[in-house]
């Protein structure tokens, strides 16, 4: 005979709680059946490239300004001179900025810009987020 948890309910006699939480019913709208949705071709996937934190960061401060320096962006996003520089050479790779590197006096500056590529890729990332929000409060 099994033995049976001390305050655990069950419906039938040596079941267990496991075996109740399989037989739980399923929600009604799965995330899969909302981002499946989204889109008329299926599923569209997040820009991994921009849906990162400090990435999304820098291409959304660059989104509202013409450039920004390095020492800007560390200090709008509270960043590291390492993490920001990895992100941004990410971002540079990617094609979504430009990097203009020059001297003021004997200081380095490097300026951003966001480039037209990296603009779009914003506007279809806040696009997909808004979708999924829109689907998400329908129910």
């Amino acid at each position: 005979m099994a033995r049976q948890r001390v305050g655990a309910k069950s419906d039938t006699p040596g079941s267990t709680p496991a075996d109740a939480h399989a037989a739980a019913p399923t929600p009604r709208r799965s995330l899969e059946r909302v981002l499946g949705g989204l889109a008329a071709g299926g599923p569209q996937e997040l820009d991994r490239l921009i849906h990162e934190r400090v990435r999304l960061g820098i291409v959304s401060a660059l989104a509202v300004n013409d450039s920004l320096t390095f020492t800007e962006l560390r200090r709008l996003l509270d960043a590291t001179d390492g993490n920001l520089s990895v992100h941004a050479r990410k971002l540079e790779e990617g094609g979504y900025l430009t990097c203009h590197k020059s001297f003021e006096g004997r200081t380095p500056k490097t300026e951003y810009r966001l480039t037209k590529s990296g603009r779009d890729a914003l506007e279809r990332y806040l696009a997909h987020m808004e979708a999924i929000i829109s689907a998400v409060r329908r129910d």
